[in-house]
């Protein structure tokens, strides 16, 4: 729409410019007849003079009727260059700071998410905490009813406790076993005691040192129990605990449950996310995938906060392309001490590619193609013509394009009616 308005104005001022030269040519045309200026191929009326020419002076007379010619002349042929002429529109050359920069939309997420769920079963008698509340690490969240949990360990606690018992009769009965063991040893030795005594006090010996390792085993067995009990006890204090980085304090982002509900192992009870940093999530097509690298500066802006951009930097690349899009998905790094930003937000991305603090430009519309060369037209210092200069573009930020050759480039430049123009073309600038 923007080019059809353009192309609209531009043709009608070339059309007021060809009528004003119609209209200057017929002017002075009127002004010559008017005042008897001779044309071109003379008036026999005028050569033979009225008596009060006659009786003036001749040389006056041929001044004057010189001055009518000349003016007639000069008048007409500005009128006819203008006649010929296109009308343009021009800018200037200049060196300017430049950008070049990658537009792209997406969404924001937290860096890092997680929800705390209860490890055991059992009806949910408090929760502390609710949406966008803060949690520290290692704060108790909430708290299962634990009669029963507290009852298997005392359960638990006794039948270690007989097992520490039974592992102290084995204890004795394992010491006496040896002690007839030996005893019988002695009396056979000394021919006192049969060989099966002896036998039988041997095997004794070994069903008491079995007996022994049961319960040594029944120890274990028993401890572990506990163990067991003990830390679903301790599992009915459900705890915000997480690994890595995101500081000591993050939030709560959804709450799924109520006090007295009654919870199943596994269920979840609230979602903790980090807010001090998020993720801008942007898809990037295969023609724009070779431009971004990790580390690019980048700027984001919500419509949830006009008038305010956060700055961040390309993060991860993904290394694979949809098939079916030809996207890739980039994730942008935006810090967010402040907690304004939010995940789901809606946000437009700027990837800065590269940039040139003194980087001769030109207008995007000054650039033409003139067969296999694109170039612009450069108006020559009397305004009156243009000539085509081929050039090498460069970036292009803000409607402005670098022009990397020729570098010593300088003036104006058509933006407008190029396409009318060749190489020598007059113009005149409105």
């Amino acid at each position: 729409m923007k080019k059809i308005i353009m192309l609209l104005t531009f043709l009608i001022v070339a059309a007021l410019g060809t009528f004003t030269a119609i209209g200057l040519q017929r002017r002075f045309g009127a002004e010559a007849a008017s005042s008897g200026v001779p044309s071109a191929e003379g008036s026999p009326s005028a050569g033979e003079g009225s008596p009060a020419a006659g009786n003036g002076s001749p040389a006056g007379a041929g001044r004057g009727g010189g001055a009518g010619g000349s003016g007639q002349r000069g008048a007409g042929g500005e009128g006819a260059r203008m006649a010929s002429s296109v009308a343009v529109e021009v800018d200037d050359v200049l060196v300017l700071p430049l950008r070049e920069v990658g537009h792209f939309s997406g969404s924001l997420q937290a860096r890092s998410r997680f929800v705390l769920s209860s490890k055991v079963g059992g009806r949910l008698s408090s929760i502390s905490v609710d949406v966008s509340d803060p949690v520290k690490r290692g704060q108790v969240v909430a708290r299962l009813e634990d009669r029963e949990y507290a009852t298997a360990v005392r359960q638990a606690q006794a039948d270690l406790d007989v097992a520490r018992a039974n592992l102290r009769d084995a204890d004795n009965s394992r010491e006496t076993a040896r002690l007839e063991s030996a005893r019988a040893e002695k009396l056979f030795k000394n021919k006192i005691a049969s060989q099966m005594e002896l036998e039988n006090a041997q095997t004794a010996l070994r069903k008491a040192e079995i007996q022994h390792t049961v319960a040594e085993a029944q120890i274990r067995q028993k401890r572990a129990a506990l163990d067991t009990m003990q830390e679903r006890l301790d599992s009915t204090r459900i705890i915000a605990e997480w690994e890595g980085g995101g500081g000591q304090s993050r939030v709560v982002g959804e709450r799924f449950v109520d006090a007295g509900a009654l919870l199943k192992a596994n269920d979840p009870l609230v979602s903790i996310i980090d807010m001090s940093s998020l993720t801008a999530t942007i898809s990037v097509t295969e023609a724009m995938y070779s431009r971004i690298t990790l580390g690019l500066k980048a700027q984001a802006e919500t419509d949830a906060i006009p008038g305010r951009s956060f700055n961040g930097a390309v993060e991860r690349i993904s290394p694979v392309l949809n098939q079916t899009s030809r996207q890739a998905e980039v994730r942008v790094s935006l810090p967010n001490p402040s907690g304004v930003l939010k995940p789901g937000m809606f946000v437009r991305v700027s990837i800065e590619y590269s940039n040139r603090q003194k980087a001769l430009s030109v207008p995007v519309l000054a650039l033409v193609k003139r067969g296999d060369r694109e170039g612009v037209f450069l108006l020559s210092e009397d305004k009156k013509t243009v000539r085509f200069v081929p050039v090498r573009t460069g970036i292009s930020d803000s409607g402005r394009t670098e022009i990397l050759d020729p570098p010593d480039l300088s003036g104006q430049v058509v933006t407008l009616g190029h396409h009318l123009l060749q190489d020598g073309s007059e113009v005149f600038v409105p």
